[in-house]
């Protein structure tokens, strides 16, 4: 994400407190950003993520620290951006439950700067962590492949990825694109669940009554 794009983020702000919202809106337009929703809401906040798929979401501590630890729990189940908590005083027992449930930094006030820092690096945090899930996503679909090609063609694991790169090489595709495909196939052409596979019927002959 170039420096340019770092200035223009749409952020989701969530707090119990309106007068906290409002305050944090200012904060945040100061920044140069655009606020896109603004939720007390524990119940519609997931919903909201979902449907807006802001860059980077500030979660206030208000009134009750449950209230905010849920806010943050439905803003992080949707995987859809970062999750800053924000604090007026140190209180590391709700820090390390907001951590528990996936925030990736936490600042103490309002201060632009230092928001400015935080999403900064929450950023560049959260680019990093959406590479690594990629790669274990990627590696275990292509261990996935291996296996079906191993049983369906009795190879080794080494002779099943070569199929794959061979294959890969050939048509121009990425390694991860064929193991995918390979997965697909072999899901669409299981049995439906709860129905047994199809039983083998042998072909009678048949009678020669000369």
């Amino acid at each position: 994400m170039t420096s340019d794009e770092r200035r223009h983020l749409r952020v989701l702000i969530a707090n119990e407190r309106r007068e906290r919202l409002a305050l944090l809106a200012h904060v945040v337009a100061e920044l140069g950003h655009e606020v896109i929703a603004r939720e007390i809401d524990v119940e519609e906040v997931g919903a909201v993520t979902a449907r807006e798929r802001p860059d980077v979401a500030l979660v206030g501590l208000g009134l009750s620290s449950q209230h905010a630890l849920d806010l943050i729990g439905e803003i992080v189940s949707e995987s859809a951006c970062p999750v800053i908590a924000l604090l007026s005083a140190e209180d590391p027992a709700y820090v390390h439950e907001a951590a528990k449930r996936g925030i990736f930094a936490y600042i103490l006030n309002d201060d632009p700067q230092e928001l400015a820092s935080a999403i900064d690096i929450t950023l560049q945090r959260f680019a990093e962590y959406q590479s690594l899930q990629g790669a274990f996503g990627r590696r275990a679909v292509i261990e996935q492949a291996k296996g079906i090609l191993m049983a369906r063609q009795g190879v080794t694991a080494d002779a099943a990825f070569e199929l794959l790169r061979e294959h890969s090489q050939r048509t121009g595709r990425k390694l991860a694109e064929v193991a995918d495909a390979v997965v697909e196939s072999h899901l669409l052409l299981l049995p439906p669940a709860g129905e047994p596979p199809p039983r083998k019927t042998r072909q009678r002959r048949p009678r020669n009554d000369t």
